[in-house]
C-alpha cells in the first residue's frame, strides 16, 4: 500500500502479527546500545491475561516477550543512570504500578502510594467487624457516606454496594477483617530531562494518575521528587525542558481541559478549553497539537492561545509527531478512522497514507538503521512499517477552510522614525492629560449634538414619524398678519409602494388666545411620494398682543400614539390691538 505522493517505501507488513497495543504503548529504543533500534511494545492481548505481553521487534522478527502481569497504560524508554554502555531501560505502567526493565530483565517495581481513606467510612466498617450493624444497615451507611462525603469511598466499599443482598452477608463475613485502603490507577506516563537536555541524557518518570495527581520519580532511587495536582485525571502528557532547571507539562485531562504547569507551581497555571474531550496531544516545536472526539485538530501556543483549527474528514484514532531533525522537519502524525493516516506541518496537510485497516498506534523514529521510518499497528493486530524516501519533499497543501495562507505573510512594516519614537514618548508621558482632553471634546461633541436636537423638536422642523408610521414627513406654513391666519400641513407619504389609510389630524391649542375653524379632521388616503395639503383657518381672540404654541398631531385609527408630532410658533397678531 503506497502512500499518495509516493513519498513513503514499503518495508514490512504483516497482517497476522497479533500485536494489540496503542500510541502510548509503543517505542523505538536502542536497547542493545550498539546503533540499531529496535520496536518495544507493551501487547494487550486478547485472550485473557495470560496473553500481555512486553515485545521487543528487530527488524522483522520477534525478538523478546515478556509476561505482564497486569493491563498497561504506558510504555516509555528512558536513561536511568551515565553507566557504561549506555543503554536506556524501559517503564511499563500498568495499575497502580509501573515496572522497569533494564537489559529486558525485570529491574524495579514502583507502587503509588495510597490515598486518604474516609474516616467515617472506617468507622462504619469497625462497627462491622464487632458486630454492630448487619450487612443491610452497613450498606444503607455505606451508601449514606459516599452521596455526602468528600472523599471517595475505596474500591473495598464500592465493591460491597455492587453486590445483590443474598451475596454481601458472604462479603462481610470474608473480607470485613480486611484493612480499609485507597489506591489510584495510573493513567499515563511520560519522561522529564533531570538535568541536561541531551537525547541520552538522565530522564526522570512523570507519572498521571485517576486521581488528578502528577508524580515525578528519580530515576536511580524511584523516590517521588515532586507531586502536582490537576482538577482531573490526565490522558496525555507532553514534557519539555529539564526538572532541575525549568520544565513545562502540558497534560489533556478526562474533563476536556487542557492544563499547562511550570516549575515554580504545584497547580495548573494555564487551562485551555477545548470544543470536546481530547484524543491526543502532542508537541511540535514550541506549540501544543489537540486533536479532539469532534474531528478537530486545534494549535495553541505555550500559553493556551490558539492559532489555527483544521476540520478532519474522519475521526482521530490516534496521534504521534513526526520529528526529522536532519531535515529540519517537524510535522503531525494523525491516524483516522477511514484507514488514513494523515501527516500535518501546522495546519497544512503535506502527505496521505493509505493502510489496509484502520490505524491504532504510531511510532516515529530510529528502527534498524534508518532514522525516518514509521511504524504502524492495526486494529486487527497487523504491523506495517514504512520508510521515509531520501528525496521526499513536504510541500505545504492547505486544505483547511479559512483564510489563504498570504494573509499570514508578515508585512513589510517600514523603520520607526524619529518623529514617531519622540510621539510615543510624549503619549506615553502625557497620556493622562490626553486622555482628559480626549473625554472633554468628546463631552463637548455631545452636549452640541443634544442641544441641536432640543432645538429641533422645539422648533420641530420637518417632523418625521417612529414607530410603525415611520414612513411619514410633515412641515407647516403659516400666511397671514393676523388676527386671523391660514395654516397649511404639508403631509407626504415616504415609503417606496405602500399607500397610507385611516390618518387624522388634530390641533391642540389655548382657548383664551385662539379659535381654530376646524381642530380635527380626516387625511384621505396618501399615495407614496406626493405632497397632500391639509389648511385649516386660525383667529386669534386675544388683544394683549402675545403669541402661543400650537401643537399639531398626527393619529392613527388603530393606534393610541400619535404617528407625529410638530409645535407650530404662531407669530404675534398686529391687528389685535
Amino acid at each position: 500500500m503506497n502512500g499518495e505522493d509516493g513519498k513513503w517505501l514499503d518495508a514490512h507488513y504483516d497482517p497476522v502479527a497479533g500485536l494489540r497495543t496503542f500510541t502510548s504503548c509503543v517505542a523505538l529504543a536502542d536497547l542493545s546500545g550498539d546503533g540499531d533500534g529496535r520496536l518495544v511494545a507493551a501487547d494487550l492481548g486478547g485472550a485473557g491475561p495470560a496473553a500481555m505481553k512486553l515485545k521487543v521487534y528487530r527488524g522483522t522478527a520477534l525478538t523478546s516477550e515478556s509476561v505482564l502481569l497486569d493491563l498497561p497504560c504506558g510504555l516509555v524508554s528512558f536513561f536511568m543512570d551515565l553507566h557504561e554502555p549506555r543503554v536506556p531501560a524501559v517503564a511499563v505502567a500498568s495499575g497502580p504500578c509501573v515496572y522497569v526493565y533494564k537489559n529486558l530483565r525485570p529491574y524495579f517495581k514502583f507502587t503509588l502510594p495510597g490515598l486518604d481513606v474516609n474516616t467515617l467510612e472506617q468507622d462504619v466498617w469497625q462497627q462491622a467487624r464487632e458486630g454492630h450493624i448487619d450487612p443491610a444497615a452497613l450498606k444503607e451507611m455505606l451508601d449514606s457516606v459516599r452521596k455526602k462525603a468528600d472523599v471517595p469511598l475505596s474500591g473495598h466499599s464500592l465493591r460491597f454496594l455492587s453486590l445483590d443482598a443474598e451475596h454481601q452477608e458472604d462479603f462481610v463475613r470474608l473480607h470485613k477483617q480486611r484493612a480499609i485502603k485507597r489506591q489510584t490507577v495510573i493513567t499515563c506516563v511520560a519522561t522529564l530531562k533531570k538535568s541536561t537536555a541531551d537525547d541520552d541524557g538522565v530522564s526522570c518518570l512523570l507519572i498521571g494518575t485517576e486521581s488528578g495527581h502528577l508524580y515525578v520519580l528519580d530515576p536511580e532511587a524511584f523516590v517521588i521528587l515532586a507531586k502536582m495536582a490537576l482538577p482531573a485525571a490526565p490522558t496525555a502528557m507532553d514534557v519539555t525542558g529539564q526538572f532541575d532547571v525549568e520544565f513545562r507539562i502540558t497534560a489533556a485531562c478526562r474533563n476536556g481541559n487542557v492544563y499547562i504547569l511550570r516549575r515554580d507551581s504545584d497547580k495548573a497555571k494555564y487551562c485551555v478549553e477545548l470544543s470536546s474531550h481530547p484524543v491526543g496531544l502532542v508537541r511540535v516545536g514550541k506549540n501544543v497539537v489537540v486533536g479532539t472526539v469532534d474531528q478537530n485538530l486545534e494549535g495553541f501556543t505555550q500559553k493556551g492561545k490558539k492559532l489555527w483549527k483544521v476540520v478532519l474528514p474522519a475521526p482521530i484514532c490516534t496521534m504521534a509527531t513526526m520529528d526529522l531533525s536532519a531535515r529540519g522537519f517537524q510535522g503531525v502524525l494523525v491516524g483516522l478512522a477511514n484507514c488514513e493516516v494523515h501527516l500535518y506541518r501546522d495546519k497544512n496537510l503535506v502527505s496521505t497514507i493509505k493502510t489496509p485497516d484502520a490505524v491504532s498506534a504510531i511510532c516515529f523514529g530510529r528502527y534498524g538503521r534508518e532514522d525516518g521510518t514509521l511504524v504502524m499497528t492495526m486494529k486487527g493486530g497487523g504491523l506495517m512499517v514504512k520508510i521515509l524516501k531520501r528525496t521526499a519533499e513536504f510541500r505545504e497543501r492547505d486544505s483547511a477552510p479559512g483564510p489563504p495562507a498570504a494573509q499570514s505573510v508578515r508585512l513589510n512594516v517600514p523603520k520607526k522614525t524619529k518623529l514617531y519614537v519622540d510621539q510615543t514618548l510624549r503619549e506615553r508621558e502625557n497620556g493622562p492629560a490626553m486622555h482628559r482632553a480626549f473625554q472633554m471634546d468628546l463631552v463637548r461633541l455631545r452636549l452640541a449634538a443634544a442641544q441641536a436636537y432640543a432645538k429641533a423638536l422645539e422648533s420641530s422642523l420637518t417632523p418625521v414619524s417612529s414607530g410603525p408610521g415611520r414612513s411619514l414627513k410633515m412641515n407647516a406654513v403659516v400666511q397671514g398678519l393676523g388676527p386671523s391666519f391660514k395654516l397649511t400641513l404639508n403631509v407626504q407619504n415616504t415609503a417606496a409602494c405602500r399607500p397610507v389609510l385611516k390618518l387624522a389630524v388634530s390641533f391642540v391649542y389655548d382657548g383664551d388666545l385662539y379659535r381654530v375653524r376646524n381642530p380635527f379632521m380626516k387625511i384621505p388616503m396618501l399615495v407614496p411620494g406626493l405632497v397632500y395639503p391639509v389648511q385649516t383657518l386660525v383667529e386669534c381672540t386675544s388683544d394683549k398682543g402675545i403669541s402661543d404654541v400650537i401643537k399639531v398631531f398626527v393619529l392613527h385609527e388603530e393606534q393610541r400614539a400619535p404617528l407625529l408630532t410638530a409645535h407650530i410658533n404662531m407669530p404675534v397678531s398686529e391687528g389685535s390691538n
